[in-house]
């Protein structure tokens, strides 16, 4: 029975492992392929040339790849900023004071994580709209500056092993509230913080729905709408789109293999510290 348990585990993980990497298998053979290679041959049949790159010399210009990953950077770095600085102090002050109604404050992250956001978008579109961001931006920057209910509470239970006696001790050296969050509390809080970073930072750079949505200029496009530069109304080009997923993957997987080991010290290190 143990051997028949442990041969189900390895045949499950095998063929999860195959649904994770088989579209990527598909994508990876098609972008080295010519569009008559492409259109005979299977989508698992490996590319005859494997030095053919001009598909991917298509997508870079074509594309107009270079602008999109400008944008995208100046977008991911101004939001995650400001994620990392509305998190952090959120976080601190329900972690570190006590007040009126803060378990419903609590509670109405939480509500506000389950409604679907699909939903709100009509009248959140009709806000963007009155303050003159769309098509700017600043639009995505303000829509994707929101902390989700995960960053805070990942925060706050990173903060909960912080010892409080370091708080008291520096108010009693005469620091104030913030001196203390800034020069103990956040140096504290790096791994978290770095958790938080890639997790929504992967997600921004992924969104597709609120750039093609409010940044509808071609020289607004990020990585992700740069594709539908390939999608025509009589057909697409597959193979090139193939490419161009291929250098828009790239860089977050590199990220994600140097950086994962922050991903799950953070997330665990609050509950074990």
């Amino acid at each position: 029975m143990t051997h028949l348990a442990r041969s189900a585990k390895y045949a499950s993980l095998i063929l999860a492992s195959l649904v994770v990497l088989v579209p990527l298998v598909v994508v990876l053979f098609a972008a080295f392929k010519t569009h008559s290679e492409y259109t005979t041959s299977g989508p698992l049949t490996p590319p005859r040339n494997w030095l053919n790159f001009d598909n991917f010399a298509t997508a870079w210009t074509n594309g107009n790849m270079l602008r999109g990953f400008w944008n995208t950077t100046v977008i991911l770095v101004v939001s995650l900023t400001g994620t990392v600085a509305v998190g952090t102090l959120a976080a601190y002050a329900i972690s570190r004071f006590s007040f009126r109604l803060k378990r419903l404050v609590l509670g109405s992250f939480l509500v506000a994580a389950l409604v679907p956001g699909v939903t709100t978008q009509v009248a959140t579109y009709q806000i963007v709209k009155s303050m003159g961001l769309v098509n700017t931006p600043w639009s995505a920057i303000v829509l994707f500056l929101g902390t989700d209910i995960v960053s805070i509470y990942i925060f706050i239970q990173f903060m909960e092993s912080i010892p409080r006696s370091l708080d008291q001790a520096a108010l009693i050296d005469g620091a104030n509230r913030f001196t203390v969050y800034r020069r103990i509390i956040l140096p504290l809080m790096r791994p978290a913080i770095a958790t938080v970073v890639i997790i929504k930072g992967i997600a921004i750079y992924n969104e597709f729905y609120i750039p093609f949505l409010y940044l509808r200029s071609p020289d607004l496009n990020v990585i992700s709408t740069a594709l539908f530069r390939f999608k025509g109304p009589y057909g697409a080009q597959w193979e090139t789109i193939a490419a161009c997923t291929m250098i828009v993957i790239l860089p977050t997987v590199v990220i994600f293999l140097l950086l994962q080991r922050f991903i799950y010290n953070g997330i665990t290190e609050g509950a074990t510290k």
